[in-house]
């Protein structure tokens, strides 16, 4: 997992709607990056419809919301069509991105053990240095706790 104080590992990505998102670009502004499972599932969906809802909120905090999956770009915008999201997805299907971060880890489920991207959210200073690092992410009233480190940083 990547460390508070670390600089943030730069990127270029595919976003929805076919444009691509270069991390080192947003700066100054500060960036909340959270990492999720997968488009479409109960709780990737209400935390996307969280950090959507409040996204204006963020913005005028100097922020820029962008989630990061291994879903495909298609994926991203029929998960955005569907539910009204109104942040930035970008896709991350070489999974480079997640690892950087340390966020493609050994999972169990149901006995099972498997590699999946563990659901964490960082936040990210204007000068590209990790302010914040929320692990294991629990999604209700998280999108308010990360507002709220954005407004305090």
């Amino acid at each position: 997992m990547i460390a508070e104080g670390a600089t943030a590992p730069d990127f270029t990505l595919p976003r929805d709607g076919g444009e691509t998102v270069t991390l080192s670009a947003l700066r100054p502004g500060k960036v909340v990056l959270y990492f999720y499972p997968k488009d479409d599932t109960s709780g990737c969906t209400l935390e996307a419809q969280d950090f959507s809802m409040r996204l204006a909120e963020f913005m005028a905090a100097g922020a820029t919301v962008i989630g990061v999956s291994k879903d495909s770009v298609k994926s991203h915008d029929k998960f955005c069509k569907k539910h009204g999201l109104s942040i930035v997805l970008v896709s991350d299907e070489a999974g480079q991105t997640c690892e950087d971060y340390g966020v493609w880890l050994e999972k169990r489920m149901y006995g099972k053990t498997y590699m999946g991207v563990e659901r964490t959210t960082v936040l990210i200073d204007g000068e590209g240095k990790v302010a914040r690092v929320w692990p294991k992410v629990s999604v209700k009233g998280h999108a308010d706790e990360v507002l709220a480190a954005v407004k305090a940083l």
